[in-house]
């Protein structure tokens, strides 16, 4: 039976995607390249990620049965569709990377340095493949826990930030020029480029296909939303400079809230609010990649990809949180230059495809997406 998600569920999920690291460890990176301009970059990263998930939609719309993968091989043949679905493994397994780098450096750096590194990977990994298991029906269900999360979270640290907050800090406005936020805007859009890949494979899986172009930009607009009051109250609070001296910003900004007489340790209760949205970055990753393979193998099923598919998600991941330098290195500089290109470029580029390959939407056998739950 074919899977179908509402598009509140597809909503919620594009706004978790991004919303972790956004706010976790993009934010830190851009202050160390704009100062307190980080959120100009912010807003110019979003707008350009309401545009290129607008013109994915339109791509996806020409044979609304077929995702990315599909569409692909619908265009241009089997072998460039397995090219392609390649490229969609590895874009995810890069993914992993930043998402672990958010996820274990929150948990262990604040809470549990003394734990093994190992430990938070295999934790993280166990519940992304329940969820991926259970399908991207319930997973959109945990995106309405995880949206309720994102909202309580912001709310409070807004409350316990308010009385902190010098606007002075953020003068002046646009220091560092329109050239250099846009180029900074480059680190924002890697976390754009998870919501995009995502929805690049669960769009047709969304119902009401006549809204899914606004439905797409609305997701991104309040993603947006969500993260960039963050890099505000960072430079109002904290200031830049504070800012870009934390792997983990948001957790500085957390431990600077004053959210009652008798909560003392505020960071803590945003970790739990904070880990619904980076487990589901867990799960997605998992499910694009498993996607991936199973369209590689030629097989109709993702599932019996998810557990060789982690394996070598956590591996790289793992890999990569061992050696903070590294870790840095990556997020900061390699991962901007491999995310971009595929998740803006793969879109557009079928997009142009498509119109000088003139094709029905209907003229060929229909490709369903792999989304059955059994």
């Amino acid at each position: 039976m074919r899977v179908q998600i509402t598009n509140g569920m597809y909503i919620g999920l594009i706004i978790n995607m991004v919303y972790a690291k956004a706010i976790g460890v993009t934010q830190g990176i851009m202050a160390r390249e704009v100062g307190s301009d980080m959120w100009i970059a912010t807003l110019f990263a979003t707008g350009q990620g309401m545009l290129v998930i607008f013109l994915l939609s339109k791509l996806i719309l020409r044979k609304p049965d077929c995702g990315l993968i599909e569409h692909s091989e619908w265009l241009l043949g089997k072998w460039i569709g397995k090219l392609v679905a390649l490229i969609v493994f590895l874009f995810f397994l890069g993914a992993t990377g930043p998402v672990m780098v958010t996820f274990v450096y929150h948990l262990k750096d604040y809470f549990l340095p003394e734990a093994p590194t190992v430990i938070f990977v295999l934790v993280g990994f166990m519940v992304g493949m329940y969820g991926c298991y259970k399908g991207i029906e319930v997973m959109g269900r945990m995106a309405f826990v995880g949206l309720f999360s994102i909202m309580a979270l912001n709310i409070l640290l807004l409350l316990g930030s308010l009385r902190e907050f010098d606007i002075r800090n953020l003068m002046p406005v646009l220091d560092s020029g329109v050239v250099q936020n846009l180029w900074a805007s480059r680190q924002h859009n890697t976390d754009w480029a998870m919501a995009t890949m995502m929805a690049g494979l669960i769009l047709p899986m969304v119902k009401r296909q006549q809204v899914w172009s606004r439905t797409s930009v609305v997701g991104i607009a309040l993603g947006g939303f969500f993260v960039v009051m963050w890099p505000i109250l960072e430079a109002g609070v904290l200031s830049a400079h504070v800012t870009a001296e934390y792997i983990v910003s948001c957790m500085q900004m957390a431990r600077s809230a004053h959210i009652g007489h008798f909560i003392h340790r505020y960071e803590m209760i945003m970790v739990a609010f904070f880990s619904t949205s980076a487990l589901i970055q867990i799960m997605v990753c998992i499910f694009g990649a498993a996607h991936a393979a199973s369209k590689i193998m030629g097989s109709p099923d993702y599932k019996k990809f998810i557990l060789p598919v982690s394996v070598i998600l956590a591996s790289f991941g793992y890999w990569l949180v061992l050696d903070q330098i590294r870790a840095v290195d990556f997020t900061k500089a390699i991962w901007p230059m491999i995310a971009m290109p595929i998740a803006f470029g793969l879109p557009i580029g079928l997009l142009i495809i498509g119109f000088f390959i003139k094709r029905n939407g209907t003229d060929k056998k229909k490709h369903p997406p792999d989304v059955a739950d059994g």
